[in-house]
């Protein structure tokens, strides 16, 4: 734990006045404030404790609420299959997914065909997680009509380019994909090293690569290969996001290391792209001193107080000081390398250290952004493991600020047994042309939990968004897999 010698000093301060009072904090000694109080938001935007307290009232509004699915209507995607490295057909499971959009984030058309990326492999293999590429007919909606079009990259793909964090890549991880001006599909992913504790230790890269497909009939699209294959922003810079040394320097592993999803848009002509990360030194980072700081709580000075002490006898304290997740900005040249790290544009500090996912587009002259969130990675009381939610913001710029929808943040919810088939996460709003609600997607079932089930397209369903609120559409379950309603 990073602690510097101020709050080291406070520490012990604090404690002889918990033993004055009896070994606890006082109503009186709750309502004073402490000399390391301060109020630092660093001029970015907060996912905030109030907030998040405030949610929980929200949960059960059927505004909010993931639909519920038929179990007995839900299937295994059918194309989902690999040959095993003893030849033999498998099924796999599938999960984060995500389509080949324009650059303003509605699904876009390849010669007839929508395109849909994703994670999967072996339900047996937990190190399995490679990109794959699905794809239908433009106008076909069941799950029958998704065909599989196998891995991106080939094992040896990796070793072409002479860059030594692609050379080490263990796993691929979620990302985006662009239909670019040219016609050229653009992949971006998250290249994952592997842990081994002494010189891996899971640092995640923002990657990129142009992948070439041919048509050989009417109805076949077929990976023909890749190219400009490389890295562009690799573990954090240190100062706007955390690095890995940084998060792992003192052996503490309960440290939850991001920079990874990343979702590609464009804003007036200029290429950008928005991923899951931490905060660096310059942007609140983390340590016990970030308990203290107003801006995370957000409410009342009286509400700041109570929760703040409320915090600091917890058992959640230690997760809370590490917490200080963000969805971070980088603009990118033309050709797709870095060009400028930009600072963070949503903060999670001393409520989680892992926002994923991250969604972003422009609707009616505001700018969305969605993030997938777990309530077990959270330090909120009254939330609990089994939540999951879909959190929303709006801003009437790209770079913010940002404030949440709904009012607390909220856009989805559901607390659902893990080892309920219609379990859902990794929930992707997808904007429609001309319409006022968008298309949610997600994957269904756990991973290797089941025997009979995989991981799976869960049903689409309908969101409306109007202004700084959203809904959820009654009755608009769409098929598995669905991306779009326009046609």
């Amino acid at each position: 734990m990073k602690i510097n010698r101020l709050v080291k000093k406070a520490t012990v301060v604090t404690l002889s006045v918990a033993i004055l009072v009896g070994g606890g904090a006082s109503s009186t000694f709750a309502n004073q404030k402490d000399s390391l109080d301060h109020n630092e938001a660093y001029g970015i935007s907060h996912i905030t404790r109030s907030d998040m307290h405030n949610m929980i009232r929200q949960h059960g509004d059927p505004r909010y609420t993931v639909p519920e699915f038929d179990a007995s209507t839900i299937v295994n995607i059918p194309s989902a299959q690999k040959y095993d490295e003893n030849g033999n057909l498998m099924d796999i499971d599938v999960w984060d997914t995500w389509p080949l959009q324009t650059g303003d984030g509605t699904v876009a058309k390849y010669n007839g065909f929508h395109i849909v990326f994703g994670l999967a492999g072996d339900p047996n293999r937990g190190s399995d997680t490679f990109v794959y590429m699905f794809y239908k007919k433009v106008g076909e909606e069941s799950i029958d009509s998704w065909k599989n079009a196998g891995r991106v990259f080939t094992d040896s793909d990796k070793y072409v380019p002479n860059d030594p964090i692609l050379n080490d890549q263990a796993e691929e991880w979620s990302g985006s994909a662009a239909l670019t001006d040219d016609g050229e599909v653009r992949l971006f992913y998250t290249n994952r090293h592997g842990w081994d504790g002494e010189r891996f230790f899971g640092k995640q890269t923002l990657t990129t690569a142009q992948v070439n497909i041919s048509q050989p009939d009417a109805d076949t699209l077929k990976i023909e290969g890749v190219e400009d294959f490389k890295s562009i922003f690799d573990g954090g810079d240190g100062k706007v996001y955390q690095n890995i040394d940084q998060a792992f320097s003192d052996g503490n592993f309960m440290n939850n290391h991001t920079l990874r999803d990343p979702k590609y848009i464009e804003d007036n002509g200029r290429k950008y792209l928005v991923f899951e990360a931490n905060t660096g030194t310059e942007y609140g980072y983390e340590g016990e001193e970030s308990l203290y700081n107003r801006a995370y709580y957000g409410g009342s000075t009286n509400f700041f107080r109570a929760e703040k002490e409320r915090l600091l006898n917890s058992p959640k304290k230690e997760l809370a000081t590490l917490a200080n997740g963000a969805l971070g900005i980088i603009e990118i040249n033309d050709d797709y390398t870095l060009k400028n790290v930009m600072k963070p544009l949503v903060a999670s500090n001393t409520v989680t250290d892992e926002i994923e996912r991250p969604n972003i587009f422009q609707k009616d002259g505001k700018w969305y952004l969605f993030t997938s969130a777990r309530g077990s990675k959270m330090t909120i009381d009254g939330i609990e493991d089994e939540d999951i939610y879909l959190l929303g913001y709006m801003s009437d710029s790209l770079t913010g600020p940002y404030k949440p929808l709904n009012k607390t943040g909220i856009v989805l919810h559901h607390d659902l047994d893990p080892y309920d088939i219609t379990w859902t996460y990794a929930h992707y709003a997808i904007p429609q042309e001309g319409s006022d609600n968008v298309v949610v997607t997600s994957y269904m079932t756990n991973r290797g939990y089941f025997e009979e089930y995989r991981s799976t397209f869960a049903p689409s369903f309908l969101l409306n968004i109007k202004g700084p609120k959203t809904s959820v559409v009654e009755d608009g379950i769409l098929e598995q897999g669905q991306i779009t309603i326009s046609e």
